[in-house]
């Protein structure tokens, strides 16, 4: 690796006193080179004090949210590499070396770190079982190439970090993070790291089921940003599914009798109709947009130069 290499560790925080101290030795054991950033999120214990005693520097944000963090570290700090880990001592620091090294020899944008476990409690079921079925409708509609998707460990370029367009508040901040090397075609990587139980006195942040709709909320807004004419198309097709269903009793009566006794139901099925019509001309529209969006976005992801490792 070279030495001359700017690496940057940033650690989002909340309420992390018992964790955040063991996060900084231990990435500073492993990148003696690297600068370490804690950025505190308005923590009512004693973050910020373990985080500076431990040798990090500390910054904060206002704004509460993990996605507010991550826009803000990301605009803030300067480096060749950048990697992004929680502050919950989780996720493996000797890993890393391994991922920054994957990152410059492959010339990649984004290694994500993909969480391998066997203590239940670190993982639990409902946590795995979300993230499986997320992961899997991110895969499916935007590409194959991420077995967990909502990983907090990952190593980026400084091309992904500074062409990356974040708009997400929470924890949905990992989904964009995917999504964004995905649609961009961006060269990638995943790299299998341990995972442990949080130390006694660290508590999780996520809420299975809140954040869990959040995060579905975020993927359906990515595909229609990102994927409109699929998506407009399952919109146009369930208003023509639904005029027809409607309409096919009227015109048996019609054809039987030839009178239309129920005019209401009528102009109901027609209106639904229109609305798919209208639908499919929105898919087409903004597919359109949306590719010239994403050749812009490729544009100012290709200004940034590579960093040679």
């Amino acid at each position: 690796m070279n030495a001359s290499l700017n690496i940057a560790v940033l650690v989002p925080c909340y309420n992390e006193e018992a964790a955040v101290g063991e996060v900084v030795r231990d990435f500073r054991r492993v990148l003696p080179s690297a600068r370490i950033y804690v950025y505190d999120n308005n923590s009512r214990d004693n973050t910020v004090e373990v985080a500076r005693a431990a040798g990090a520097t500390v910054r904060s944000e206002p704004l509460q949210g993990k996605g507010n963090v991550v826009r803000r570290m990301f605009a803030d700090i300067e480096a060749d590499v950048f990697v992004l880990v929680d502050g919950d001592a989780t996720y493996d620091a000797a890993t890393a070396p391994a991922m920054i090294r994957c990152l410059l020899d492959n010339q990649l944008d984004m290694v994500n770190g993909a969480r391998v476990t066997a203590i239940r409690d670190a993982y639990r079921p409902g946590h795995r079982f979300g993230n499986w079925l997320l992961t899997g409708i991110v895969r499916w509609i935007f590409g194959d190439r991420f077995k967990d998707m909502l990983s907090g460990y990952r190593v980026f370029s400084r091309r992904y970090v500074k062409s990356f367009p974040s708009l997400a508040i929470g924890f949905e901040i990992e989904t964009e993070l995917t999504v964004h090397a995905l649609h961009l075609r961006m060269p990638t990587a995943e790299l299998e790291t341990p995972y442990r139980d949080r130390p006694a006195g660290s508590t999780s942040k996520l809420s299975t089921f809140k954040d869990g709709i959040r995060i579905l909320w975020m993927i359906l807004v990515l595909i229609k940003e990102e994927k409109p004419m699929p998506f407009f198309s399952v919109v146009a097709g369930l208003f023509a599914c639904g005029s027809v269903l409607l309409m096919l009793p009227i015109l048996g009566e019609f054809f039987a009798t030839g009178l239309v006794p129920r005019l209401p139901t009528a102009v109901l099925s027609m209106s639904m109709m229109i609305l798919g019509f209208l639908s499919l001309a929105c898919g087409l529209i903004l597919d359109t947009v949306t590719r010239g969006r994403c050749e812009i976005k490729r544009m100012r992801y290709l200004n940034i130069p590579v960093i040679e490792g």
